[in-house]
């Protein structure tokens, strides 16, 4: 019997680019793929077992209420939709056929107003609201984002992203500041961040996971916070989240993920550098090639690869070198956000030694070519 590769005449990858969405996301331990095979293949009284499973894994993270949703991009659009609706029947089913007369517009640092994959302002119009951007591309302070809060804002929203702009942007506590002052929800999207506590203590009214990112769950998202609030994103079930629901699988693959995820150890940035140390010092013998450890943009425990092109050197430039190693077979993908300035990253939490060699021998063959 022919691979799954073989058969669809697909590329085996390596992932060194992170949980990327492209790619796959990640690949979940035993357990979870057992908790998904065992949603496939039982029936469940689905309002029933979305009601009780939100209300188990609220119980472990020590929030009010949660809900398991098809993904972070659909925890955003149902998010904005419950702001705005906030139970009226009538919205719930109309959101997008006229104009409704109560506030909908996501108030958002400017430098938040990213894409991901997807724009950020497009999950907020699926939620039928309107993105207000406070402050500027590269700074915006509490009173820059109270400044844009009007009588016709439903929340303000708050992206905790390598994505977004990092220096002279308020805090995820700062804005849960403004929003109590305004007697506002604050919603932060918490896509890719490992804490599933943190935000919510730090004064979110809801926050968003995807499931497949830290969490190392199926493809899902969960949204946790006030009770109240995540009821009325519950809601969206028969609204705009019809569209975008989430299978019995996915429910109890994610609950189990996050069983899991609370009490195993993870893998600290530390285990991250010894485990990058030999490739390190393996590329920088290369000629054209410096690599060195980086850290995380967001803040978060996570260890890199920093690797920068000698162009003259190497006789190409780093958006052809990244174009070459996804090329080749295995595909090799990296973080490439950087490669205008020269830079490439590889995230070494998906990948094996092996895998670590595998790399090194594709630069160097590319090195070698022009030598």
């Amino acid at each position: 019997m022919p691979s799954v590769y073989e058969k669809y005449q697909l590329k085996p990858v390596i992932n060194a680019s992170g949980r990327m969405t492209i790619l796959g996301v990640s690949t979940p331990e035993q357990e979870v793929v057992d908790a998904v095979n065992f949603g496939l293949g039982h029936y469940f009284e689905i309002k029933d077992l979305t009601n009780k499973t939100g209300a188990y894994l609220a119980n472990l993270l020590g929030v009010e209420d949660a809900v398991v949703v098809s993904c972070a991009s659909a925890g955003i659009a149902q998010s904005v939709a419950a702001m705005i609706v906030r139970g009226d029947a009538y919205r719930l089913e109309h959101l997008h056929a006229h104009h409704h007369n109560v506030p909908s517009e996501i108030v958002l640092p400017k430098g938040h107003n990213v894409n991901y994959g997807g724009p950020v302002g497009t999950m907020v119009n699926l939620g039928g609201g309107k993105v207000v951007e406070a402050g500027y591309a590269n700074e915006c302070s509490p009173a820059q984002l109270a400044a844009a809060i009007s009588p016709n804002t439903a929340a303000i929203l708050y992206i905790k992203s390598h994505h977004c702009v990092q220096k002279s942007i308020l805090s995820v506590a700062e804005a849960a500041e403004v929003a109590k002052a305004h007697q506002l929800p604050l919603i932060v999207d918490a896509a890719a961040e490992e804490d599933l506590r943190l935000y919510y203590q730090l004064g979110a009214d809801l926050v968003i996971y995807s499931g497949g990112k830290a969490i190392e769950g199926p493809t899902s998202g969960l949204v946790l916070g006030k009770r109240q609030y995540v009821e009325w994103v519950k809601q969206q079930s028969a609204g705009i989240g019809r569209a975008m629901k989430v299978g019995k699988e996915g429910i109890l693959g994610l609950t189990h993920a996050i069983e899991r995820y609370l009490v195993k150890e993870q893998e600290s940035g530390a285990a991250m550098v010894t485990k990058m140390t030999p490739f390190i010092e393996r590329l920088n013998q290369l000629p054209g090639i410096t690599a060195k450890v980086v850290w995380d943009s967001a803040g978060r425990d996570i260890a890199r690869t920093d690797v920068a092109f000698d162009h003259d050197r190497i006789g190409m430039t780093t958006v052809q070198v990244v174009a070459r190693l996804q090329q080749g077979t295995p595909a090799i993908y990296c973080r490439g956000y950087k490669a205008n300035e020269g830079h490439i990253e590889f995230d070494v939490r998906s990948v094996s030694t092996a895998q670590l060699d595998q790399i090194y021998s594709a630069i160097a063959h590319l090195v070698q070519e022009n030598h």
